[in-house]
């Protein structure tokens, strides 16, 4: 019995994607055969790298020069997505503070979104999301190691915070073990490591194989904005999905990676990685160069970390077993 996972990275649906939704129908800012691939997971997770709301101020941080609102209407485009659960685990979720926290968190709930990372106090942040399907129950876990001020509390609303640099908090393998006891497989998701960067740094490796280490059956981290590789189950980095964001012409943020991985109860079987392109505020599957070189420097990043990669006609493959 397995179980197939659509991991896409980075979901940025404020500024001026916020601004296109308003004008345009949802489904015009995701290519039809980027949909389909989606369709073929059995669950779809990604990381939404803003809040959902109408209300809200922006949080008061020295120095903070991004903030990421989308209207309620991105909902729709999520729905489209076939979305099963986000991560709000990251440097934006309070982007507008804790009522479009709060409007985020009742929008996904009322579209039968799931959510994990963030909540109304600490508890509600770092519990688990609990999905069952075609027979196999699975846990899904958000984190984020930046920044400290938007960190859950005892009645206090915010993220899952953990303070990564010194390894993993004792309460992070411990929430790792509490979820794989319940489940057949354990997904956790962190938002971790610098931006903008094309290899996992100290910490985030670490830090994997403590997760792994505690019954996390794959990790599928996020941050960097460009894929990184894969070392056994752990996918560093799932780069961008969808964004507004200037392009690197060095790291290519403007090509990316959606993943579709199978798990079972023993851990992953099989990966499939399709390559991205992402327009300004559109994303379809990427071609001709752009294709070659998202595979180019895919593989060069597993092979950096002893992973082989195998080419197919319009994605690339990761076996376990």
């Amino acid at each position: 019995m397995t179980v197939t996972l659509a991991l896409a990275g980075d979901t940025m649906l404020g500024r001026g994607v916020a601004r296109t939704l308003a004008t345009t129908p949802p489904g015009a800012l995701v290519a039809p055969e980027v949909v389909a691939a989606l369709g073929q997971a059995d669950l779809v997770v990604l990381n939404l790298e803003c809040c959902i709301s109408e209300r809200g101020r922006r949080w008061a941080a020295p120095g903070k020069p991004f903030f990421f609102r989308a209207p309620p209407r991105a909902v729709e485009l999520l729905v489209l997505l076939g979305t099963d659960c986000v991560t709000l685990a990251n440097n934006h979720a309070l982007d507008y503070g804790a009522d479009a926290l709060a409007d985020t968190l009742d929008h996904l709930a009322a579209a039968g979104i799931a959510t994990v990372g963030a909540g109304t106090d600490l508890d509600q942040a770092r519990r688990p999301a609990m999905l069952t399907v075609g027979g196999l129950r699975v846990a899904v876990l958000g984190i984020t190691d930046h920044p400290p001020d938007f960190a859950a509390g005892p009645g206090r609303p915010g993220v899952a915070f953990a303070d990564l640099g010194r390894g993993a908090p004792d309460w992070l393998p411990q929430t790792v073990r509490d979820a794989a006891a319940q489940a057949d497989v354990t997904l956790v998701t962190p938002h971790w490591g610098p931006n903008m960067t094309s290899a996992p740094v100290r910490h985030v490796r670490r830090t994997a194989a403590a997760l792994v280490d505690a019954g996390a059956t794959l990790v599928a981290g996020h941050s960097a904005h460009v894929p990184h590789g894969v070392a056994g189950p752990v996918l560093y980095d799932l780069g961008d999905f969808l964004d507004d964001y200037r392009v690197d012409p060095r790291l290519r943020n403007d090509l990316g990676l959606l993943f579709l991985v199978t798990l079972d109860g023993r851990g992953p079987v099989r990966l499939e990685a399709l390559p991205l392109k992402l327009e300004f505020c559109h994303t379809r599957l990427a071609a001709g160069e752009d294709a070659i070189w998202m595979r180019r420097r895919f593989r060069s990043a597993c092979a950096a970390l002893g992973t082989d990669v195998e080419p197919a006609a319009d994605r690339l493959i990761i076996r376990w077993r």
